[in-house]
């Protein structure tokens, strides 16, 4: 069994950063400033850099903040990242950017509650988790609409040279934003692993081993490499055309906002901070710029994520105990 919640943590990581990492790169694409596998592969490096470099804060949050660990058992832990997983799929395959962090929240509550009922749910942590989850793509649309409209501000009386110096400022800009979604959504799986270690006995007290950030910052890093094309699509054209301006503005928002709730220990969603920081920055030249049926379509993925994960989640832990475990 805990090898099971290993390998699926480690295949919940790899999606993430197939599916979400993948979306850091999706304004560098399509504003041209460099090739999708140097930028993928530029990426991924960055990614595994993170959590060595900012901490395990938000791996301490998801692990012990969320749920009471004296009664969680590893059937518990393993429901809840399946249940992630399945909601990444379908969301996948409809290419809607939903939140992997949403999905792993809420398929680890439905678990819990099935099998130890509502006392199994710390309130503090939980308020946290969802505080960091749900303001953080007003913060991230905020900073967008802000950083935007001061570089214009500043670039009022520059030439269309301009451009070449944003297409290569978000070399530096994507590497910035790499390390802070690694710092942030790699620790979820290291948080769950962790978690599992803690139920089997295997560790007195949670700590987040070494062996487990290097596995959770490798699968992540492997699957940003290969990258989510359907998703890079999504958000790298269909909001709104991507200029190199805007890929530059984007980046500086959206990695104060996902740096930020990581030095803090607040998990949050990196598709949902970059899509908003996206919307911002194009909302601040024109409201009628964003194309905002897709921010629709956004919204409606992530309001559903917790609640259709939940009741994955539920249904998952109890399959796993009507075969014996």
């Amino acid at each position: 069994m805990l090898i099971a919640l290993v390998a699926f943590a480690l295949l919940f990581d790899f999606l993430n950063g197939y599916n979400d990492s993948s979306n850091i790169v999706a304004t560098v694409i399509a504003s041209r400033a460099m090739s999708p596998r140097r930028a993928l592969l530029l990426t991924a490096v960055s990614e595994f850099a993170g959590p060595f470099l900012f901490g395990v804060a938000v791996a301490n949050t998801v692990g012990k903040g969320l749920l009471d660990s004296t009664v969680i058992t590893l059937p518990v832990v393993l429901a809840g990242v399946i249940a992630a997983i399945v909601w990444n799929r379908v969301t996948w395959f409809l290419a809607l950017p939903s939140s992997s962090s949403h999905a792993l929240v809420g398929g680890l509550m439905g678990a819990a509650i099935l099998a130890a009922g509502f006392k199994v749910i710390l309130p503090g942590g939980l308020i946290k988790i969802l505080v960091a989850l749900f303001v953080s793509p007003p913060l991230g649309f905020a900073a967008g609409f802000a950083v935007m409209r001061v570089i214009l501000f500043l670039a009022y009386s520059a030439t269309p040279r301009i451009n070449d110096w944003f297409r290569q400022g978000q070399i530096f800009t994507s590497i910035s934003l790499a390390l802070s979604h690694g710092a942030n959504d790699s620790q979820k799986t290291m948080g769950i692993i962790t978690l599992g270690l803690v139920a089997s006995g295997q560790l007195p007290s949670f700590e987040v081993p070494l062996w487990v950030v290097v596995v959770s910052a490798g699968a992540i890093a492997l699957g940003t490499s290969l990258g989510g094309w359907r998703l890079i699509r999504t958000l790298g054209g269909r909001i709104y055309t991507i200029r190199p301006v805007h890929g530059f503005s984007t980046h500086i928002a959206a990695t104060a906002v996902i740096l930020g709730a990581a030095l803090l220990g607040g998990p949050v969603s990196t598709t949902q901070v970059i899509g908003s920081a996206i919307m911002g920055v194009g909302a601040s030249e024109r409201i009628s710029k964003v194309r905002w049926n897709v921010a629709q379509e956004m919204l409606q993925a992530w309001g559903l994520t917790i609640p259709a994960t939940m009741l994955f989640g539920a249904g998952t832990f109890w399959i796993i105990g009507a075969l014996g475990f």
